[in-house]
């Protein structure tokens, strides 16, 4: 069948239709464990009650209104976030990648119209991944989403991840903010060292630079904690947020601390659709049935469970080189490209994604059993063992 889309994406033989908890459908009856969340989107998992019920509500009275305008759901999660981070202030945008450029722009502003200098430099790491426009591709530490986008914007620096030496080489008297990741999901599941990012956040610190610390795939409870920096005791200037803060609904977010207000006044930054009441709506849904149902500490105990279940389930296949995570967001690293893996586990019913060409990507619900993490794990062995994805004995 012809398509009239763009081939952007290289898509999964697959089509859903249906979705509750943790479990898909596609069109043609067939079941599958989602261990994807789409890209850590959907952290309640599927369709979830409550979320669903303030979506309805919403629909019977308002869609869509001008940011010109004051849009109650948006002040609520505002309010609501500051209160559970370390921030001050919010601006919605849509998307990760709209996020990441909100702050980029944020702490280039704050230097050169808070502060009065001239400061534009970001530096970023290598293997990093910070979306797809054309200054979050540029900051992003992969040559492969560059090709053919040249020429690239200015002002962007990379550095070696956990190298608290090479961030140091790196700074210069145009140096701005550091943007971190602290899980590197789209590489592999690279976990930053707690030593280092204590190290970075004093050097920021001493040297007058903002710390942003994306937390697109790693925000709204992935990692056991409502947002990874919490792991690791530090205070970033600037967060980014995205994927699970709705559901499912498009949003994303900007999170800063006061002394930002400055740089981002009346007129210097906008989006039509962010922070509209819909999406607004969702996100405020989905920060209360996080805290309502603790589920920061089921995804700790989750993930704890499922480390220990892979790395002793799975270590007698030659395949396996590591086993790593923080949380519900858990990489899986093959001595061979994961490609063919991942298309055979999707054919015996488990959807998992690559994160690079090496590591298999975990990333389920964080309403999780242990009794779906034994079927995955059982999915992965009986592929692992069978190099022909044969389905017998599921």
């Amino acid at each position: 069948m012809k398509s009239y889309l763009f081939p952007t994406y290289n898509k999964f033989p697959l089509t859903l239709v249906k979705g509750n908890q943790t479990t898909l459908w596609d069109d043609e009856g067939k079941s599958y464990l989602d261990f994807m969340t789409g890209l850590a989107v959907c952290n309640l998992g599927h369709v979830p009650d409550r979320v669903k019920a303030r979506i309805q509500e919403q629909l019977e009275q308002l869609w869509h209104v001008s940011n010109l305008f004051h849009i109650p759901t948006q002040e609520e999660l505002a309010e609501k976030l500051a209160a559970i981070s370390c921030a001050d202030l919010v601006f919605f945008c849509n998307s990760g990648a709209e996020a990441n450029e909100a702050a980029i722009k944020c702490a280039r502003r704050y230097h050169q119209r808070v502060l009065g200098n001239e400061r534009y430099e970001i530096i970023t790491f290598e293997q990093s991944f910070h979306g797809r426009t054309l200054a979050t591709l540029t900051a992003t530490g992969q040559g492969k989403v560059k090709d053919g986008y040249l020429p690239l914007p200015e002002g962007f620096v990379h550095a070696r991840f956990n190298d608290i030496q090479s961030v140091r080489s790196r700074i210069t008297q145009k140096t701005a903010a550091v943007m971190l990741e602290l899980v590197q999901g789209e590489s592999g599941v690279h976990l930053a060292e707690r030593e280092f990012v204590l190290e970075l956040a004093k050097l920021c610190e001493e040297k007058g630079i903002l710390l942003i610390v994306d937390e697109v795939q790693t925000g709204i409870g992935r990692t056991g904690s409502m947002f990874a920096y919490e792991h690791y005791g530090i205070e970033p200037d600037i967060i980014t947020l995205a994927k699970g803060l709705a559901s499912g609904l498009p949003i994303g977010a900007m999170m800063g601390k006061a002394k930002l207000e400055g740089a981002f006044s009346a007129g210097s930054h906008a989006s039509t659709f962010g922070g509209s009441p819909l999406p607004t709506a969702a996100g405020l849904a989905t920060i209360e049935t996080l805290m309502e149902d603790g589920l920061f500490e089921r995804a700790k105990k989750a993930g704890a469970y499922a480390l220990d279940k892979l790395e002793n389930d799975l270590k007698v296949y030659p395949a396996i080189r590591a086993v790593r995570g923080l949380g519900l967001l858990i990489g899986i690293e093959c001595a061979e490209p994961v490609a063919p893996i991942i298309q055979k586990l999707h054919q015996n019913g488990l959807l998992v994604l690559p994160g690079g060409t090496h590591v298999i990507r975990l990333m389920p619900s964080l309403y999780v059993t242990s009794d779906e993490i034994d079927q995955a794990v059982h999915i992965l062995g009986h592929v692992l063992k069978e190099p022909d994805g044969s389905t017998n004995g599921l």
